[in-house]
């Protein structure tokens, strides 16, 4: 009896449809596990970058330095760096181009940093939605799967004169895999999900405020310049 209700032997025994479905969730959950561990490098990833950018940016270095670095290290660069680039890059090009009100200055680094801020925001958020959609579906899928094999199995005791639990159990075990499967995809989805959506919570709020710091910033430096143009 054991031998017979071994996972094995009921996924094997199972009927196509529910074998389809355990096949597909087996899939999805390889998917999943694949994209949760790519999405906890990324996350520490941009996590290091970002504290390094802040260190040095804070150490005393002065912006056209930062801005040197940045701009040749833009492949390797972290969000915060970028968008201290993109900031940095558009003041310049404003102050080229001889416009010397401060309001029209600072708004175009502005500008220039949310978009950098959204673009940086898209990238970190890869994957989030498929995470989201494994966690949500997953267990439907499994229900469908076994709500299927417990529609086979009552049809096939259709034929028989006496049903005992020896015969139902097989079929019923069968169908209760797929929803074993489902939850075994969706549980690690949702858990990843809440936690890589709290820390790109923490880090696009740390971007942000870095934005507000570095146009306090520039607001100074233009402020200084105006000041001593006159």
């Amino acid at each position: 009896m054991n031998q017979d209700l071994s996972i094995l032997h009921l996924v094997l025994n199972a009927s196509l449809v529910v074998q389809l479905v355990m096949l597909l969730l087996l899939v999805v959950s390889m998917a999943s596990w694949a994209a949760i561990f790519r999405k906890l490098f990324a996350l520490n990833r941009v996590k290091s970058l970002n504290e390094a950018f802040e260190r040095e940016f804070w150490s005393g270095t002065s912006l056209n330095q930062l801005f040197a670095a940045a701009t040749q290290n833009a492949r390797e660069a972290g969000p915060m760096e970028r968008i201290f680039a993109s900031g940095m890059r558009e003041y310049q090009k404003l102050h080229e181009k001889r416009i010397t009100d401060a309001s029209t200055l600072m708004d175009g680094a502005r500008r220039a940093m949310r978009a950098s801020f959204q673009r940086e925001l898209d990238v970190v958020e890869t994957n989030l939605s498929f995470m989201a959609s494994v966690g949500s579906v997953s267990p439907y899928v499994g229900l469908f799967g076994t709500v299927w094999g417990i529609m086979h199995a009552f049809t096939g005791l259709a034929s028989l004169q006496t049903v005992t639990l020896a015969s139902v159990a097989p079929g019923i075990a069968e169908a209760l895999v797929a929803t074993a499967l489902g939850l075994f995809a969706a549980i690690p989805a949702v858990l990843a999900y809440n936690r890589f959506a709290r820390d790109i919570d923490r880090i696009a709020i740390k971007l942000e405020t870095f934005i507000e710091e570095f146009s306090n910033i520039l607001q100074r430096n233009v402020g200084a310049q105006s000041a001593s143009g006159h």
